[in-house]
């Protein structure tokens, strides 16, 4: 990492970093106790990351609504222990507008993100179930924002998620240093609107921002940001 790239390694640094109220670090503090105490009996994260969750998993979450200050409606995909669509239901948990949607086939991991949900009360909708069986849901169709973390490659995200899209759906998925050649293997089939941007937790991570999902070959990437 570099010097420059500070680590947001704790509460009083997480609410520096992201401005967010007193109430929405204690959620997040509920959610890391929660996660440490059915990390015991469930696979939720890399048991090496338990002692950073607020810069690998909190932080590196959070950072998406940089991109999106103002979606109402969220949808994430392959939830797992919610990163990043149930940290960014907590940091917009004080909003009254909209709602962020986890989509998890995985019944244990399901059962943790309602207990967090229990816990925290977030505006939260958790789907049981494949991205694949949601695609005809009307309620998720044409949503503010798709997001995804270390679920699918590129080209297979955009696949299952591509249904989802409507005329002003902005995709912001959390990716590593691969993700420029993702990017070019997904512009084979996709014509979209791209922009990568560097992570603020790791210096060879990236998020691709997306917009304008249409098939057919895409002639160039809009932008990349150092």
């Amino acid at each position: 990492m570099k010097p420059d790239q500070p680590l947001i390694d704790t509460p009083e640094r997480f609410a520096a970093a992201f401005d967010v109220s007193r109430e929405t670090i204690a959620r997040l503090e509920t959610y890391a106790e929660l996660l440490r105490r059915w990390q015991k009996g469930t696979n939720l994260v890399s048991p090496a990351t338990l002692d950073q969750v607020w810069h690998r998993h909190f932080a590196d979450s959070a950072q998406l609504l940089t991109y999106a200050p103002n979606a109402a409606r969220w949808l994430d995909l392959g939830s797992g222990a919610g990163f990043p669509g149930l940290v960014v239901a907590i940091c917009r948990a004080n909003r009254e507008d909209g709602v962020v949607h986890l989509i998890e086939s995985n019944a244990r991991k399901c059962a943790f993100l309602h207990e967090v949900v229990r816990e925290t009360g977030c505006s939260v909708e958790i789907h049981h179930t494949r991205v694949e069986s949601l695609w005809s849901d009307d309620r998720l169709m044409g949503v503010d924002c798709i997001t995804a973390r270390a679920f699918a490659p590129l080209p297979r995200l955009l696949e299952l998620s591509a249904p989802f899209f409507g005329r002003t759906t902005r995709g912001l998925f959390l990716k590593g240093h691969q993700a420029g050649a993702e990017l070019d293997a997904a512009r084979e089939n996709w014509r979209v609107q791209a922009h990568l941007h560097r992570s603020v937790t790791q210096t060879q991570a990236w998020i691709v921002e997306l917009s304008d999902l249409r098939r057919g070959e895409s002639d160039h990437v809009e932008g990349t940001e150092a």
